[in-house]
């Protein structure tokens, strides 16, 4: 098939592809479950929380897509292990499962920065390391990592969390050189901040009463004058684990509405 005469429509199709997703039962995680189930991809939804992983499935499957939902916690490599040796047939693997936290190299405390980096580092590797066998097994795929600004930009109160996706972004590369020749691509999306259940629970906490001041102080932070939307976030890693972007790896996309560029 000639890519200059190819429909996008087709160039962007996962028909036949075996889509995993961590972290997949809401925000940014369920946005890319459902836009690669519209794509055509079996979508696999990873997340600790079965009810509510088991109720996005359900969602996508109603619509007509194809779906499972596995519980699984990205920070035990047993369950990790076990769900991807269930899955075998894994054509894309989207690292998107990871938490946040507030403070600076002082206020951190060892447990939270324990907890940033089993989530956030460590389940990022044992998804890649009880994966990528399967990929090679399977003649190749691509992965995205789903990173942060936070990982370059030097966010203030972001001590732990800018080191955890700084790490993400190492993995990245890592990968991509390391399994270029196994016909596996690996890029990362690094977001600004995305308007998630969980901006909205952190806003709800932290400023009660005040919640739709500080939306719009957030929202201000991006020069284009609002946060990011998860489905957003889906199209780019769509394109990324298309045929359309079969030349690109080992990239890091940032998503962060004129943040880097246009600041200041």
């Amino acid at each position: 098939m000639d890519p200059n005469t190819t429909p996008t429509s087709l160039l962007l199709s996962l028909v036949g592809k075996s889509a995993i997703v961590t972290g997949a039962a809401s925000g940014i995680g369920l946005a890319i479950a459902e836009r690669f189930a519209m794509s055509g991809a079996h979508v696999h939804l990873l997340d600790r929380a079965p009810a509510e992983a088991k109720a996005a499935a359900d969602g996508i499957i109603a619509a007509g897509f194809k779906a499972t939902a596995h519980a699984c916690d990205v920070t035990s490599v047993d369950e990790v292990r076990r769900t991807m040796d269930t899955i075998k047939n894994i054509d894309i693997l989207i690292n998107n499962a990871g938490i946040a936290h507030i403070g600076t190299a002082e206020t951190t405390t060892p447990e939270d920065f324990d907890r940033l980096l089993s989530v956030n580092v460590k389940g990022v590797y044992n998804c890649l390391n009880s994966a990528l066998p399967h990929m090679v097994q399977g003649g190749g795929g691509a992965i995205v990592n789903i990173a942060s600004i936070a990982a370059t930009a030097g966010l203030a109160d972001r001590f732990a969390y800018s080191t955890t996706k700084g790490a993400v972004l190492a993995m990245t590369y890592s990968v991509a050189r390391d399994f270029i020749s196994k016909g596996i691509r690996c890029n990362a999306i690094s977001p600004a901040r995305v308007h998630t259940p969980f901006v909205d629970g952190y806003l709800a906490r932290t400023y009660p009463g005040r919640e739709a001041e500080m939306f719009a102080k957030l929202s201000e932070s991006a020069p284009i004058g609002r946060m990011g939307q998860p489905h957003e976030v889906a199209s780019l890693a769509l394109f990324l684990c298309s045929n359309a972007a079969s030349f690109i790896t080992g990239v890091d996309y940032p998503l962060d509405g004129g943040f880097f560029n246009l600041h200041g």
